[in-house]
């Protein structure tokens, strides 16, 4: 009786949720608009928001979806390895966001096909469904879209969420629409969650216990490039002995904090370089004049090879490139978590071997700052005071730095094997090798 009453209410609830979304259609696009000002590429290629995408092709692909430019960069294991042993698949890579998309760009090129997944809107769901007649839904992290899952479900596409992650705040935001989320989630095929506690919310979401597995965090399994070793040898050799610091992934709230501390961190380094990253490409400019205005010589990554002798700031303006200057900074901060966005990759410094430090706001990657921290590799900080403390103490003592980057490199080098088994998780829905 409780199987019937709740397949009788999942019509009417998805019904509700479409009719919203349909509603709601007016103000996607002045989202567009409004981000469009802010970074231009959101106003191109809206036909595929809206999945418009041309004549039908003329070939089945397996289907990787990752929002942005965090999910694609924890894909890049899998896509890598689809690409090697499977060349026989046609491979379609979709994100949200346009930064997530030049990401995938300058990652695979021509090797995967690559659009805009479209909006949760079930005719928009159905097209794109029908267009690429995927083999199987590869979805990133948290991506819980319910037209989307029921859709994968209702064309007979099997669909996973891999390398998944879900906080406690996830879980709690997701009771909004726990009716429908929960059905939505008992579609998935498998759940390859990072952690026990990822696990154990998926569980408690309403995922099917018997499909969800732990099979660790893919973000491990990222091989360096040669290319970034060598970029930090010669950043560091151009640099002839001054100190240098990256602030990685930050967020507005977080800009006047970044530039407190560096004038902090001056007052006992004059010399001190600041490496600033922006999460978001429409803060490059911002954080540039902010810089400027706060009377730092600043020099910018598209208009400089390199920081001059003379700059105090050197904005990295440019995509794809955190790891090589990760690897060139003598400490790092990884922003996100001065405020309550819940943090970002913290193992991509660790696997640089470059000592690093946080604030609070870390519900997003809890069991790696977790890990990170008791294996000696990060120190976190309760506040902007906290941080400048920690990166003043990482400075000031060369044996500590080194410490704190062998326990980061050997805690990323423990924790690969996710790559096999999500693997082994998926491959029964792949089609037979050629």
């Amino acid at each position: 009786m409780a199987d019937a009453t709740r397949d009788r209410l999942e019509l009417p609830l998805r019904v509700l949720y479409s009719l919203a979304l349909y509603l709601l259609t007016p103000i996607t696009v002045y989202h567009l608009i409004w981000r469009g000002f802010r970074q231009s590429a959101y106003f191109e290629r809206w036909s595929e928001r809206y999945a418009s995408f041309g004549p039908q092709r003329d070939h089945r692909v397996l289907w990787v979806h990752a929002v942005s430019v965090g999910e694609v960069n924890a894909a890049i294991p899998l896509v890598d390895a689809l690409l090697q042993r499977r060349p026989d698949l046609r491979l379609l890579v979709t994100t949200i966001t346009p930064t997530g998309s030049a990401r995938v760009r300058a990652l695979w090129g021509d090797r995967v096909d690559h659009v805009y997944l479209p909006y949760d809107l079930p005719g928009a769901v159905g097209r794109f469904l029908h267009h690429f007649r995927p083999y199987a839904a590869l979805i990133m992290e948290t991506e819980l879209w319910p037209n989307l899952l029921f859709g994968c479900r209702d064309y007979g596409v099997p669909a996973y969420v891999l390398n998944a992650r879900l906080s406690a705040r996830s879980l709690r935001g997701y009771q909004v629409l726990a009716p429908l989320v929960r059905r939505a989630v008992r579609t998935l095929r498998g759940v390859g969650a990072q952690s026990h506690s990822d696990a154990r919310r998926f569980i408690a979401l309403g995922a099917g216990p018997e499909r969800v597995h732990e099979t660790g965090n893919l973000k491990y399994d990222l091989a360096l490039p040669p290319t970034v070793e060598t970029f930090g040898r010669d950043c560091r050799a151009r640099r002839a002995g001054r100190l240098a610091w990256i602030a990685a992934s930050t967020h507005p709230d977080e800009e006047a904090a970044v530039l407190s501390i560096h004038r902090r961190l001056r007052g006992r380094w004059p010399d001190l370089l600041l490496m600033w990253a922006p999460r978001h490409p429409e803060r490059f400019r911002a954080v540039y004049e902010q810089s400027t205005a706060a009377g730092f010589r600043t020099a910018r990554r598209s208009d400089e090879r390199w920081a001059t002798p003379d700059s105090g700031v050197f904005v990295i303006d440019t995509l794809g490139e955190l790891l090589n200057f990760y690897a060139c900074a003598d400490v790092a901060f990884v922003g996100g978590s001065l405020q309550a966005i819940g943090g970002h990759n913290l193992l991509e410094p660790a696997a640089t071997g470059t000592p690093t430090t946080t604030g609070p706001h870390l519900h997003n990657f809890a069991d790696i700052s977790h890990r990170l921290a008791a294996a000696g590799a990060l120190r976190i900080a309760n506040d902007e005071a906290g941080v400048a403390e920690a990166l003043d103490a990482m400075l000031a003592d060369p044996a500590l730095r080194a410490s704190m980057a062998d326990a980061g490199r050997a805690l990323v080098e423990s924790g690969r094997g996710a790559l096999e088994r999500t693997l082994a998780l998926v491959g029964a829905d792949l089609p037979a090798g050629q």
